[in-house]
């Protein structure tokens, strides 16, 4: 069994995240999650990978998406706020995401002249269309907004701790879950559940790579990949700084997929949308053997 211990939104694809008691899940995920991204002026998407300073942008859209507010957890350099009513109507553009072209609505100069100075370098900010079309690939396909592919990111608190556990060895201090940016978070549950895992299998970790259907709430989730860990992962999310060698070094000792890349977690689409809260059994009704 487990329980669902945090749910995070990423409102603006590399920025920081919000943790949530409940939420709504999408087609496209949790509701306004990646449904906003960075750009260069040139459409090119930008993240943590190259603009570690990202992690430091803190942005909160009001609950019908009508408006979103930009602030900075830099408290050292003065920036204000940066408020914006969010437009869906503006005409479309271009943007690069991993060299595929979508479209965006650009959110205006206002919000563009704020990121382009926190950044250091001209940058834009746009919006999902809500023509946006994008299927993300694996076993399960699925709507996804901005997201790095599939709509949903889930990790047990079982598979961090082993890790820690490993970077231990190494003399490295523990990593937080936020330097992996799940959107679900689960751990051991309440014991009352049911469902084909026979155990309390958030306890075992790495066993999230295995569920292949799982229900939360009214709402169920199909796998679709393993989630391949990249240089975002390095960064500290609380001082928006790359580190040089953890988690990657780490994992690349014993989560090396036969594919290429170390993985973390899995990735899932949403079969059927519905409302999440903490606290709410994490039921897998099918599994699978690992894609290591």
């Amino acid at each position: 069994m487990a329980d669902v211990v945090d749910l995070i939104c990423y409102p603006i694809k590399g920025c920081a995240g919000t943790s949530m008691g409940d939420a709504l899940l999408t087609s496209a995920g949790l509701k306004h999650d990646r449904s906003f991204m960075v750009i260069s002026e040139d459409g090119v998407y930008r993240t943590q990978r190259r603009h570690p300073r990202l992690a430091l942008v803190r942005p909160t859209v009001s609950a019908d998406g009508s408006r979103l507010t930009l602030d900075s957890a830099d408290t050292t350099s003065g920036y204000g706020k940066v408020r914006l009513d969010v437009t869906t109507s503006a005409p479309r553009r271009d943007v690069d995401l991993f060299g595929t072209t979508f479209q965006g609505i650009d959110q205006g100069d206002e919000v563009a002249a704020w990121l382009s100075e926190f950044l250091g370098t001209p940058s834009r900010l746009v919006r999902v269309p809500p023509e946006h079309d994008r299927i993300a690939d694996g076993l399960t396909p699925g709507p996804s907004g901005y997201a790095d592919s599939s709509a949903v990111h889930l990790l047990s608190r079982s598979s961090l701790t082993l890790l820690n556990r490993r970077i231990a060895e190494q003399g490295t201090p523990p990593l937080p879950m936020n330097r992996f940016r799940p959107n679900i978070v689960v751990d051991s549950g309440s014991g009352k559940g049911h469902g084909s895992n026979g155990g309390d299998w958030a306890a075992v970790p790495h066993t999230e790579d295995r569920a292949r259907r799982i229900s939360i709430g009214g709402a169920e989730l199909g796998y679709a990949k393993l989630a391949v860990r990249c240089a975002v992962t390095l960064v500290d999310q609380a001082a928006g700084v790359r580190q040089k060698r953890e988690p990657l070094r780490t994992l690349a000792s014993y989560r090396r997929a036969a594919t290429g890349g170390v993985v973390f977690g899995a990735k899932f689409s949403v079969v059927r949308p519905g409302r999440l809260s903490v606290g709410d059994e994490v039921v897998v009704h099918e599994w699978g053997d690992a894609e290591l």
